[in-house]
């Protein structure tokens, strides 16, 4: 019986990690398409206000890991309050660090003088993919862990709407919704500053 507990719980969905893996083999072409002169057209980001199958690269993560989610709270429901928290903030914190480690390798280069030196972490980007992913994580798993269904339905169209509502607001007047002066720009660069 323990053997078939231990197998059960550790059992992979074969149709998510498809899914994972053609989105990661779509990012990696996305990521080096070639020059931009004679990059395929759906191959590039579309303008803000609009999308091509590049632009559902990210959703479609976010998609994985929401799917994904949906397994492991099952496998959480016999285990204390604090466990679980403890499990969310651990896998938050390793894809948040490997996000920040892709970004700051490889850790070294050669200045002036030809002597290696650390790449300064004050020019690092902190908030890339993983480290969004990681963050959409830990919220994400904290509502559906401690908050009823119906409650998390509700914040997500409030939170869907309130978005909405501050990128209007906030951002450029103008263009509200330009990816480089929208309400989360701003933020990212009052937040972080532009080194990051």
């Amino acid at each position: 019986m323990s053997q078939l507990l231990l197998m059960s719980s550790s059992q992979r969905f074969l149709a998510l990690d498809v899914l994972r893996g053609m989105t990661i083999c779509f990012m990696i072409i996305v990521n080096t398409p070639g020059n931009g002169d004679t990059t395929y057209p759906p191959l590039l980001h579309a303008s803000w206000n609009g999308f091509t199958p590049t632009d559902l690269v990210f959703p479609t993560f976010m998609f994985v890991v929401g799917n994904a989610m949906s397994f492991a709270m099952k496998k959480w429901e016999a285990l204390s309050n604090a466990t679980v928290f403890w499990k969310i903030g651990k896998r938050t914190l390793i894809i948040f660090l490997l996000g920040f480690l892709m970004y700051w390798f490889p850790f070294v280069h050669w200045n002036s003088q030809h002597h290696l030196e650390f790449n300064p972490i004050s020019h690092t980007r902190i908030m890339g993919v993983l480290q969004r992913i990681a963050l959409g994580y830990f919220f994400a798993a904290l509502m559906i862990r401690y908050i009823k269904p119906v409650a998390v339905y509700r914040l997500s169209v409030i939170f869907l709407v309130l978005y909405w509502l501050i990128l209007l607001v906030c951002g450029d007047h103008a263009d509200p919704y330009n990816m480089l002066t929208n309400a989360g720009s701003k933020l990212d660069l009052w937040l972080f500053g532009s080194n990051h």
